[in-house]
């Protein structure tokens, strides 16, 4: 994908061959528990909002579906996503969903090899090869039940990390991204409309609490772009992404992030919140002794601080995808960190790279 800059844009859909699943069925998941669903409370207008996160008891799949698909939960009638999208934003502030968020597990069959978002095997299993440390939802995958309505606000990932998400079944998820080159617009924005939060945190966007809607940005310049994500695709974000979404109705992802070389200077500089203790925090040195040795003694100084080209792509890049000319498919030629899906995938992202080649936004 970096080969052909899919990281510039800082979000990239991956539609995987139809005949690939990562799980013969879904029908036994419903005593699945969700041991700790969230009501999200957002107050707020003129399209600047702050969400709060109310903990619910415990429910199980079944419990969970049935609560989403009620009339006071279930989705609303729209025509286009711009129909709906519009409905978001105007109803954000009413009847407060509920997020089955942050469910430890996954539902990839074991025997499912190719892009099985446990077993991603990259430099990140560093972390957990070095240090035995298990970081739930970083280097372990996270499973996440929506309803219509529910939300992740801006951010980027945890130590500025990649991420993948599979929506494995029901409604679409759609998503915002800024590029990283100009994340620090963004951010400079969000401290301008929450000076309080900005006081208290440099970091407060980790908080995942600050929604800023599409006419905000547009109206301060702020470039972004949309993708919806359909029950079978994959979204990437990439290091310094901003990227915020919210789910069409009831659904289910799986996440987790991962890592390349390219990360490590990401990681290096990232920006850590510094008012909460559960905030997860990677020590860098194992990755610049190991995978940037001529670095190391710079990075001990405290002197390694170069500015980070976001244009450049992964050194691992050259080992990924050859474009192939009069097609928008990518053949899977060549090894790479992430086992591929066998076939051909088709990859969106929202720039236009070659002029056979269309990232779009769907």
């Amino acid at each position: 994908m970096e080969s052909q800059g899919a990281h510039k844009a800082g979000l990239a859909k991956i539609v995987p061959p139809k005949n690939w699943k990562p799980r013969r069925s879904y029908d036994d998941i419903d005593d699945l528990l969700i041991p700790a669903p969230i009501q999200q409370v957002v107050t707020g207008q003129s399209g600047l909002f702050t969400q709060y996160n109310i903990q619910k008891k415990a429910m199980t799949v079944k419990e969970f579906r049935k609560t989403a698909n009620s009339d006071k939960f279930c989705s609303p009638r729209y025509d286009d996503f711009e129909e709906l999208e519009r409905k978001y934003w105007k109803n954000l502030t009413f009847n407060p969903p509920i997020y089955g968020a942050d469910v430890n597990g996954t539902l990839y069959d074991p025997d499912v090899k190719e892009w099985n978002v446990g077993h991603l095997n990259t430099i990140l299993d560093t972390v957990e090869h070095h240090s035995g440390i298990t970081i739930e939802g970083v280097n372990t995958p996270y499973l996440y039940f929506g309803m219509w309505k529910t939300t992740f606000a801006w951010h980027t990932e945890d130590m500025d990390l990649y991420s993948i998400n599979y929506l494995h079944f029901g409604e679409p998820k759609s998503w915002y991204c800024v590029p990283p080159e100009h994340g620090k617009r963004l951010e400079r924005l969000a401290k301008g409309f929450f000076p309080g939060s900005s006081q208290n945190c440099e970091a407060f966007l980790r908080h995942k609490m600050t929604l800023i809607s599409p006419s905000i940005l547009k109206k301060y310049g702020i470039p972004f772009e949309k993708i919806t994500q359909e029950a079978g695709e994959f979204m990437i974000t990439f290091p310094y992404g901003y990227h915020a979404g919210f789910n069409h109705g009831f659904n289910c992802a799986e996440s987790t992030n991962f890592a390349t070389r390219r990360w490590i200077d990401y990681g290096k500089q990232a920006i850590m919140c510094s008012c909460r203790k559960d905030m997860v925090k990677i020590s860098m040195d194992v990755f610049v002794r190991k995978f940037q040795p001529e670095r190391y003694e710079l990075w001990l100084a405290g002197k390694d601080n170069a500015p980070i080209d976001h244009s450049k792509p992964t050194p691992e890049a050259a080992e990924f995808l050859e474009l192939k000319d009069e097609d928008d498919l990518l053949p899977l030629t060549g090894s790479t960190s992430l086992k591929m899906l066998p076939g051909y995938i088709y990859i969106h992202t929202p720039y236009t790279l070659h002029k056979n080649f269309y990232f779009g936004c769907d």
